[in-house]
């Protein structure tokens, strides 16, 4: 996987996560604005780990709408930046867990994780919101690609 690879899949990322919001801001449940506020959290966690900076947010934090809407947007942003640099995808990033365990992986590795993560956590929300009677949103991948909305 290359640099350009991976801003395609931020980008996917980034407009899979406007189309929840665009559900969410007019009808949600509890449960759907959680995983939805996890899945901001994770992604902020790994951006820090990357970073090399500490953790400013808990992995399941609660959150408005309107919170969540804004940390979106800022994320996005923040991997724009990033991923637009000259990222070293094959260095080896040393963090601790949430369990105060030490790892190390590829910063490709941990890139790819939060775009399965967020996808993951995503197809949570679509099932809470389709058991609670409200249509989610269409989030697959090639439905960004044809529509043209992923870069």
């Amino acid at each position: 996987m290359n640099g350009r690879d991976l801003q395609h899949l931020f980008s996917y990322n980034d407009w899979a996560n406007r189309e929840v919001l665009r559900v969410l801001k007019l009808n949600s449940t509890a449960r759907s604005r959680k995983l939805f506020a996890h899945l901001l959290s994770a992604e902020r966690l790994w951006f820090e780990r990357l970073e090399q900076a500490p953790q400013t947010q808990p992995v399941w934090p609660e959150a408005t709408v309107e919170q969540l809407e804004k940390q979106a947007a800022d994320l996005a942003a923040s991997w724009k930046r990033r991923l637009g640099g000259n990222a070293d995808l094959e260095r080896q990033v040393a963090y601790k867990n949430t369990k105060g365990e030490s790892w190390n992986n590829r910063e490709d590795d941990i890139l790819l994780h939060v775009i399965l993560h967020s996808a993951y956590h995503r197809g949570q929300i679509a099932a809470d919101l389709r058991a609670n009677g409200i249509a989610p949103p269409y989030t697959d991948f090639i439905a960004g690609v044809r529509q043209g909305l992923v870069e």
